[in-house]
């Protein structure tokens, strides 16, 4: 419990510092980008992420001599028993599908230029929403320098008040004191009446512990929003890797007659999991106008709270206000976790477009086996504090 209150207070001291300091700097963009980031999604995750991709995709190669020497295998195994079959009567000469060994050999053989042409569909999809959520980001983020700065000019004029009510405190005591035993009792009366709002009003305007709470929540919830796009991009790295670099496996395997669906498998599934990203980048295009709209709610009422030009601050207003408990709205914090909710149907959807089954089953396991890692995260850091 001691180090709990001892954690409390040291972040309460830390994050009053902390806006303290960004009240005397002019640049507040910049102390934004080092307390939350330079965007909702950081650009240098979101590069890492895109470089990552491209470095585990030059890997194709890896498995292409022991697919050759599989489908050749293979090859052998197709044209015996095609063979036999014709030398029995079963079936008479045919020539197309003798052909179709060949030309699954040769899709192993130029398996880097095939795999580019696969994707090739997918890869515009993704250029293309992904303009769209960077030019959407783009508003998002002055939205959210303007809403900085009127939450700064919120804290100031919380400060301004909790300074003006601790002097008139201070004033009324002195007076109260003096003048107390030659006032009447209905003197008295009043002098409570006007007394006891203001010090109800002093305790209201303690802000230390309600920037902490409103820091710690927007934290909190943009962190959610990101790690549901960073686990969703990950997820969709991983899945075309593996089908990239075994890939080639499963074109050996469908020349037996008995795997043909294989092939057509493969291409079902790499063009599903490669529709992640565009997927992704739509979804967080449409959470983007959901996060524009609530920055510009929130912004406009912190302008009614403390004016257009944040120096004509409403004392009543901003009273009521504090008393909520934390110096936000909750709108944009609700729209973070909302779209991190929505990133996680990127899968479902995917599989919408392209039907296949492997891929939903596997995002469900990951979905079990994060929840497993998160519970025992819980206990250590439960057990920990």
């Amino acid at each position: 419990m001691k180090k709990k209150i001892s954690l409390m207070l040291l972040l309460s001291l830390g994050v009053t510092a902390v806006f303290a300091q960004t009240v005397s700097n002019p640049d507040n963009g910049k102390t934004l980008q080092f307390l939350q980031g330079d965007g909702v999604y950081e650009t240098g995750v979101m590069a890492f992420l895109k470089g990552l991709k491209l470095s585990i995709w030059s890997h194709f190669d890896l498995f292409i001599t022991d697919a050759k020497a599989l489908s050749a295998i293979f090859m052998i195994i197709f044209f015996a028993i095609k063979s036999y079959e014709m030398m029995v009567g079963d079936k008479k000469m045919e020539i197309m599908p003798l052909l179709r060994p060949f030309g699954l050999a040769m899709v192993i053989l130029w398996w880097g230029i095939f795999v580019k042409v696969i994707a090739f569909p997918t890869d515009l999809v993704t250029v293309r929403t992904e303009e769209m959520f960077n030019s959407e980001q783009n508003i998002v983020n002055d939205l959210r320098l303007k809403r900085s700065d009127l939450i700064l000019a919120v804290a100031n004029s919380l400060y301004t008040f909790q300074a003006q009510t601790e002097v008139a405190e201070k004033e009324s005591d002195t007076w109260y004191g003096q003048a107390w035993d030659a006032v009447s009792s209905t003197v008295k009366q009043g002098i409570s009446t006007v007394v006891s709002p203001l010090l109800e009003l002093k305790n209201r305007l303690t802000v230390g512990l309600q920037l902490l709470l409103t820091q710690l929540l927007e934290l909190m919830g943009i962190w959610i929003l990101r790690l549901a796009v960073y686990i969703i991009f990950m997820l969709q790295i991983i899945y075309s890797s593996i089908l990239i670099i075994l890939g080639p496996f499963a074109v050996a395997v469908s020349i037996l007659p008995a795997f043909r669906d294989s092939f057509s498998t493969w291409i079902a599934r790499f063009v599903s999991v490669n529709l992640y990203s565009g997927i992704a980048y739509l979804i967080m295009y449409l959470t983007g106008l959901m996060q524009e709209y609530a920055l510009t709610s929130e912004i406009s009422k912190y302008q009614e709270l403390v004016g257009k030009d944040g120096l004509s601050a409403d004392i009543g207003k901003m009273a009521v206000f504090s008393g909520n408990g934390i110096l936000s709205f909750g709108t944009v914090i609700i729209v973070f976790i909302i779209g991190a909710i929505c990133m996680f149907t990127v899968p479902s959807i995917s599989t919408w477009i392209i039907s296949t089954s492997g891929i939903s089953s596997a995002a469900s396991t990951f979905g079990r086996s994060a929840g497993t890692v998160m519970s025992i995260a819980r206990k250590a850091s439960g057990s920990f504090f």
